[in-house]
């Protein structure tokens, strides 16, 4: 049975939310709606310039003849940072804080991934990451969803249109406004199925919200405004489902939640994330506000241009109204003969039209103008692959898309502090109903699957005991979420492979320079130290196990040769020669060679940048 479900059948109590509750709570959504308008404008006017329908709001008195072009120099940069974002899909990491909660924290790291992928948050996380490019703002909703799994309940998380959430105007935290709603528009026969006690009282809805501009006729007759309306009171968390006035749910009516809030964790089920930020208000503004004027400036450019080629492409004649040549025959272009009436020249009665060119700096500033969008979306050539001439050698293209792309990078920190909140509202939803044990299949060690029971047992308070008869009251197990970014972009998977590569050939995994490799290991930083850490010193510590027990195994060789006349200590000291590691540096494809002064002037055939300077090498020299 659903929350809803239990609160049409609860028991003949007083309502809390009374019609003059809900139709204050109308006209405190009508005050957050008027104070949203702005922006709900500036929203749908971006969606139609990531269209590229912008010349709708820049045609004002232009000719309707005139060409109107509309380049994605824009567009392009937003794809470009879209693409960054998806190659650093984030995947939270569960640390503990206090020692009993490592193995909560462990199974927490292995089990969030997987409610993460249950709820398609792939494409999730896309969908919010486009609407944070064109309109500042992405938003996430974490929900429990009591109706999924046959009604065992799991936590439900999707992207958010900003469009229907209306907060406090004023406030810069979404969780400091006192009521937070969002809307959407619902059938009326959907609803009326659903709630038998809306038949006739549903209607009129449509002209509430604001709506995109769609090339489709969208029919909004027969639907209604479903508000779900969000407030804080008590220091709880309390959810109403109101229709036209009418309540189809409410927390502070359902006796399980009357008296703990809707959720435990006391916070809005909503996590914005910003672009760039804006005072005194929790949405911000993207990257098409901030370049629009340089891509106006482009089009209409172009448009000049456009218009110029076109006016000189096409001839046009001055014509004497009584001329003797005939106009007819004139334009027709298939005519190879054109009369003209009594004698004189033709050309005193038609006369061509000369177009003037446009002056040569157009171009230039339209290729200026084309510059300033790059330079301030951020979106270089390098950080497409492109290179400027004399740029060949591939650790300078990397050393230049590395730098190039620290705008991007801005970005993506800012959407993993949001996936943070995201990870730590669904540790919370765990912490509150995961009371029946659910399986989850995870990877294991080495892409074994594995499959893990688990509930909140380990997540809920704990009592502390008592200390001199006073009761020390309980500990709410708390965790810490980190984020690393899942290597989906080739190139990072290709640098991460090639910096193993080359651990190896230097020697690093050898147990005897465990000591060297730890010691070079603290001055670098990348991703998986931790690991490469660990594994050099476990090797580090079976090889020291090793040697003493070969020199035990030496000392009682010798006991026994000397009692029995044998060469075992001989044949020990032979096997242990041949077991020994090679030397450090020598186990790639070639060492490292360096000039006198010891710089490095080749690099074995595995490291990419000396490939890439020795296939343009060769493909450099003569033939």
């Amino acid at each position: 049975m659903t929350q809803q479900d239990a609160f049409l059948r609860r028991q003949p109590d007083p309502p809390r939310v009374t019609p003059q509750r809900l139709k204050q709570a109308q006209q405190t959504l009508d005050r957050y709606r008027a104070g949203k308008a702005t922006l709900d404008k500036r929203i749908v006017e971006n969606q139609q310039w990531y269209r590229l329908r912008h010349w709708e709001h820049l045609r004002k008195t232009a000719n309707p003849q005139d060409p109107e072009p509309a380049s994605a120099w824009l567009l392009n940069s937003i794809a470009n940072k879209h693409a960054d974002a998806m190659d650093n899909f984030p995947e939270p990491v569960v640390l503990p804080r206090e020692e009993g909660d490592r193995q909560d924290a462990q199974l927490l790291s292995q089990i969030l991934p997987v409610v993460l992928e249950q709820n398609q948050f792939e494409e999730a996380y896309s969908q919010m990451w486009w609407r944070k490019l064109k309109t500042g703002t992405g938003a996430y909703g974490v929900f429990w969803d009591s109706a999924r799994l046959n009604g065992l309940g799991d936590i439900q998380v999707r992207a958010v249109d900003i469009l229907n959430l209306y907060w406090e105007p004023g406030v810069s935290d979404l969780q400091n406004s006192r009521d937070l709603f969002c809307v959407a528009l619902q059938d009326d026969d959907a609803l009326v199925e659903r709630y038998p006690q809306l038949a006739g009282k549903l209607g009129g809805g449509a002209g509430q919200t604001r709506q995109y501009v769609h090339d489709e006729h969208i029919d909004l007759t027969g639907k209604s405004l479903v508000v779900d309306w969000y407030y804080k009171t008590g220091g709880r968390l309390h959810f109403c489902k109101f229709v036209n006035g009418i309540a189809l749910y409410a927390s502070e009516d359902d006796p399980a939640c009357r008296d703990r809030g809707f959720y435990d964790h006391g916070q809005y089920p909503f996590v914005l994330d910003v672009l760039f930020p804006d005072e005194d208000s929790p949405a911000g503004f993207g990257y098409l506000d901030v370049c629009k004027d340089p891509q106006t400036r482009i089009d209409k450019l172009n448009q000049a241009l456009v218009k110029n080629a076109v006016m000189a492409a096409r001839p046009r004649f001055f014509i004497k109204g009584d001329g003797a040549v005939n106009e007819a025959e004139f334009a027709d272009w298939d005519r190879d003969l054109v009369h003209f009436n009594a004698g004189g020249d033709p050309a005193q009665s038609i006369l061509p039209i000369q177009t003037p060119g446009l002056p040569s700096g157009i171009t230039t500033v339209l290729r200026d103008t084309i510059e300033e969008l790059k330079e301030t979306s951020g979106n270089r050539d390098f950080s497409q692959g492109s290179t400027a001439s004399g740029v060949t050698a591939a650790s300078a293209i990397a050393a230049l898309q590395e730098a190039g792309s620290k705008l991007s990078r801005d970005m993506i920190k800012a959407s993993y502090r949001a996936f943070v909140r995201v990870c730590t509202l669904c540790v919370e939803l765990m912490r509150q109903f995961y009371t029946v044990p659910r399986c989850f299949r995870v990877v294991g060690q080495r892409g074994a699957a594995q499959f893990l029971s688990y509930d909140n047992a380990g997540l809920r308070p704990r009592p502390q005991g008592y200390d001199f008869g006073v009761d020390l009251g309980v500990r709410v197990p708390v965790f810490d979420i980190v984020v690393k970014a899942q290597k989906a972009s080739p190139f990072a998977v290709v640098a991460q492979n090639e910096l193993a590569k080359e651990f190896y050939s230097a020697g690093f995994f050898q147990p005897q320079m465990a000591d060297q490799a730890l010691a070079c290991l603290d001055m670098m930083s990348f991703d998986g130290k931790e690991q490469v850490v660990e594994r050099i010193a476990q090797n580090a510590t079976l090889y020291r196990q090793l040697l003493q027990m070969r020199r035990q195994a030496a000392q009682m060789a010798a006991v026994i040769d000397a009692q029995n006349g044998t060469a075992l200590g001989q044949a020990l000291g032979q096997a242990a020669a041949s077991q020994q590691p090679g030397t450090p540096g020598e186990t790639g494809a070639r060492a490292t060679q360096v000039n006198s002064l010891g710089a490095a002037v080749a690099q074995g055939r595995s490291h990419t940048a000396g490939a890439a300077r020795q296939r343009a090498a060769q493909a450099a020299q003569a033939r």
